[in-house]
């Protein structure tokens, strides 16, 4: 079984500091918890970024602003951008984060409920985000709500608007998406084409337990302020790095070793870092 792959989700486009006083807003603050969650065994950062008032944005200035302190801080992790953005943002807006020159961004690849909302994403948006990346050499990561996202997927690789490696992320239990359970986890899993690799982003008090079977499955895992705040059943998190440090603990119990960011790179045929 090859070594665990943990992305390190910090900030997200949904929670506050009323939530949480914990949550990093600035790109100082972002970088710096992305930088101990890094030596904590993150090897990829998943990236949002947010105005000065906190509330997110896509604003490329940012996102570059951002990028540049965390490659300062990890020179070798692997920077993922978020081009899900908010809700509510324009397509053309959810790409500007494309600008900051990031070695992956995430592909969502299907409309799906979103609580009250409604993340919409149609084939045609789809298929102009995996060109758009296609064309700036970043490599998607397909992010997956539902069963019938992984469908989509491959569309775009039938159509080759997306070439080598396959990456997918399944994000389970959000309200309006796939549960977070066993049995979905091994469906979405087995639908698959061979040699594909995946992750999977357990919502709130689904983090943990969806990690746990990710580990031993041989998937690799996101954790982080984005998709969970409480580090156990009513106890907040201090920080993405102390997520970060209960899946290294959780993998070490289980056997299952850490992948460095280079030896992550590699898992997901990247190459060297994008200059």
């Amino acid at each position: 079984m090859e070594k665990l792959i943990i992305t390190v989700a910090v900030c997200g486009a949904e929670v506050t500091r009323k939530d949480t006083p914990y949550i990093p807003i600035s790109p100082e603050e972002i970088a710096q918890q992305t930088y101990e969650a890094y030596l904590a065994g993150a090897s990829i950062v998943h990236l949002h970024v947010r105005d000065e008032n906190g509330n997110p944005t896509q604003d490329p200035q940012i996102f570059k602003r951002t990028v540049q302190l965390i490659r300062e801080r990890c020179p070798d992790i692997i920077v993922q951008v978020s081009t899900g953005g908010a809700v509510w943002m324009t397509p053309e807006e959810r790409l500007q984060s494309l600008e900051a020159d990031p070695d992956m961004a995430t592909l969502t690849t299907g409309t799906v409920n979103f609580g009250n909302d409604v993340f919409f994403n149609s084939m045609p948006m789809i298929e102009k985000f995996a060109l758009a990346m296609r064309e700036k050499g970043i490599m998607p990561e397909f992010e997956c709500f539902d069963l019938g996202h992984i469908n989509n997927a491959l569309t775009l690789v039938k159509k080759n608007l997306v070439q080598g490696h396959l990456h997918f992320d399944f994000v389970m239990g959000v309200p309006g998406g796939i549960a977070a359970n066993a049995r979905n986890l091994v469906t979405m899993v087995d639908s698959l084409p061979v040699g594909a690799t995946w992750s999977v982003a357990g919502i709130g008090r689904h983090e943990f337990a969806m990690a746990a079977l990710a580990i031993v499955m041989g998937g690799h895992v996101r954790v982080g302020l984005e998709d969970n705040i409480y580090i156990e059943k009513g106890v907040l998190a201090k920080s993405n790095a102390e997520l970060v440090e209960k899946v290294v603990r959780l993998a070490r119990e289980l056997g299952r070793p850490i992948a460095t960011a280079k030896e992550a790179r590699e898992i997901l045929q990247l190459g060297e870092r994008r200059k």
